[in-house]
C-alpha cells in the first residue's frame, strides 16, 4: 500500500467538457479527493429572461449537442404546463419516438467511444479501427441510425427545429418511419452482439450503495414524464424537485452540488435501471441478462451496461411507437394554441445521464425566470463519493493504475461537464452614464 499518493489529472479524457481530479494521501489517509469543474458558468437562464414561450425551445436546444433533444423536450414540457397547453396523442408519440433516439445517440456514443477504450486496451476508439473493425463498424452504424431517427422526428440530427410548445411544425412520412423500423429491427442483433461483447469485458469490482432518483411511472419505463421516485424515500411530486436536488455551492467547482436524503445522490442509466426494471420491455431484460447485470446493482461501473439494457429497450419500444404511428396514420395537425399566457410550469425530462428540470415563469407569453438543473450537475458530489471509497481500495496499485480506475470511474457517469456549470441569479448590469466601453 501506498503510504503517500498525489495525483493531479488535468483534464479526465473522453468526457465531454473539462474536469479535474485531484488525490492526495499521506500516511495511508485520504487528505484530499475531488472531482473539479473547471468549465465556465453557463447563462442560459438569464438569456431566457424576456424571450417569447415560442423561443425558448430553440434557446435552451444549445445548450447541450448532445442532449439537445431532451432539453428541447423538457422546455416545451415546462411551457406547456405553463401556459396550458395539452398536445395530441400523436404529438406524445413523436416526442417519446424521438427521446429513444437521443437515448441511442447519446449512450452508444458513450458506450462504444468512450468507455469501450478502457476495457479494450486503446487510448482512444481511432486504433479500434483497426483492431477491432467489425466493433467500430456496429458502432458507427447505430449512431447513424440514431442519427437518422432524430433527423425524421426533429428536422435535424441535433437542435430539432421541428418541435413546439403545441406539436410539430412537419411530421414524418409513413415511408420515412417505415424505412427506420426496419433499420430498428436489424438493429435488434447488434444489441445482442454489443451485449455479448460486454459480457467479456473485465469491469472493475466496486460496490456502494447509494440514493438513486428517477422519473417513474405504473406503465412504462420513464422518459418522457412520470413522478419522481427515490430510491429511499419513494414517491415524490415533481413539483417538489428542489427538496429532491437542493443545489449548494463549493468553492472548487463551477458545477453545484446536489443531495436529497444522503450527502449525495445518483441519476441516470443505472438509477433508472434501478428503479424501473420491472418495466424494461423483455428484449431488454433478455440484455440484462446476457451480461448478468444484477437488479439492483450498486457498482457504478456498470453504469455502461445499463446503457446497453436502455438502448435495447429504447430499439425495441421505437419499434412499437412507429407501429402505433403508423396504425393511426400520422398526418400534420395544427399547433395547440396556448389557454393563458400567464403562469409557472416544470418539465421533467429522463435524458440520457438523468433527470433534467427545467422551471419557467411567464408573463404575458414571456419568461420572467428559468431555473434549469442538470443531471451531470446532480451526479457530481456522487463521484467524489465514489472517489473517496475507491481510493483506499486500490492504493496498492501503481499511480498510474490508480489515475486510470479513477478516470473510469468518472468516464462511467458519462458526464457532461459543461452543461453541469450553472449559475443563479445572474444579472447583466448596463453601464453607467459616462462609463467607458
Amino acid at each position: 500500500m501506498h503510504g503517500a499518493v498525489q495525483l493531479n489529472i488535468h483534464h479526465v479524457t473522453r468526457v465531454e467538457g473539462h474536469g479535474n481530479i485531484t488525490v492526495n494521501v499521506r500516511d495511508g489517509e485520504i487528505e484530499e479527493c475531488r472531482l473539479e469543474i473547471v468549465e465556465s458558468p453557463r447563462f442560459f437562464e438569464v438569456m431566457l429572461q424576456g424571450r417569447s414561450y415560442r423561443d425558448a425551445a430553440h434557446i435552451t436546444s444549445r445548450i447541450c449537442g448532445i442532449c439537445s433533444v431532451g432539453h428541447t423536450t423538457a422546455s416545451i414540457r415546462a411551457t406547456e404546463s405553463a401556459l396550458g397547453i395539452e398536445p395530441t396523442e400523436q404529438t406524445l408519440l413523436l416526442r417519446k419516438l424521438i427521446l429513444h433516439g437521443e437515448t441511442l445517440q447519446s449512450h452508444i456514443l458513450h458506450i462504444y467511444f468512450l468507455a469501450a477504450p478502457d476495457f479494450l486496451g486503446a487510448p482512444s476508439v481511432i486504433p479500434l479501427a483497426r483492431t477491432h473493425t467489425d466493433v467500430v463498424l456496429r458502432a458507427l452504424r447505430l449512431k447513424k441510425l440514431a442519427n437518422d431517427l432524430c433527423d425524421l422526428i426533429g428536422g435535424r440530427s441535433v437542435h430539432p427545429v421541428a418541435m413546439m410548445p403545441g406539436g410539430f411544425t412537419s411530421v414524418p412520412t409513413i415511408a420515412g418511419l417505415q424505412e427506420v423500423r426496419a433499420r430498428l429491427e436489424a438493429a435488434m442483433a447488434d444489441m445482442v452482439a454489443t451485449a455479448e461483447l460486454f459480457a467479456t469485458l473485465d469491469i472493475p469490482k466496486f460496490e456502494r450503495e447509494t440514493e438513486y432518483i428517477s422519473l417513474k411511472r405504473p406503465d412504462e419505463y420513464a422518459f418522457y414524464d412520470g413522478e419522481l421516485y427515490s430510491s429511499d424515500t419513494g414517491i415524490h411530486p415533481v413539483s417538489h424537485y428542489r427538496r429532491l436536488t437542493n443545489e449548494q455551492v463549493v468553492q472548487r467547482s463551477t458545477a453545484k452540488h446536489a443531495h436529497a436524503n444522503r450527502d449525495s445522490f445518483a441519476v441516470g442509466a443505472l438509477a433508472r435501471y434501478n428503479n424501473n426494471f420491472d418495466r424494461l420491455n423483455p428484449f431488454a431484460k433478455e440484455i440484462a441478462d446476457e451480461m448478468s447485470l444484477p437488479v439492483p446493482c450498486f457498482n457504478p461501473f456498470m453504469t455502461t451496461a445499463a446503457q446497453v439494457v436502455e438502448c435495447a429497450h429504447a430499439v425495441a419500444d421505437g419499434i412499437a411507437l412507429i407501429d402505433e404511428l403508423i396504425g393511426r396514420g400520422v398526418q400534420p395537425e395544427p399547433l395547440v394554441q396556448s389557454a393563458r399566457l400567464d403562469g409557472q410550469g416544470i418539465g421533467a425530462v429522463e435524458v440520457p445521464r438523468g433527470i433534467l428540470y427545467h422551471d419557467y415563469q411567464y408573463a404575458d407569453g414571456r419568461i420572467t425566470r428559468a431555473n434549469c438543473i442538470i443531471p451531470t450537475g446532480q451526479n457530481v458530489a456522487n463521484i467524489e463519493a465514489d472517489m473517496r471509497f475507491l481510493v483506499p481500495q486500490i492504493l496498492d496499485k501503481p499511480e498510474a493504475e490508480i489515475a486510470q480506475n479513477l478516470e473510469m470511474l468518472v468516464r462511467a457517469y458519462d458526464p457532461c461537464i459543461s452543461c453541469s456549470a450553472h449559475m443563479l441569479d445572474v444579472k447583466f448590469v448596463g453601464k453607467s452614464e459616462g462609463e467607458q466601453s
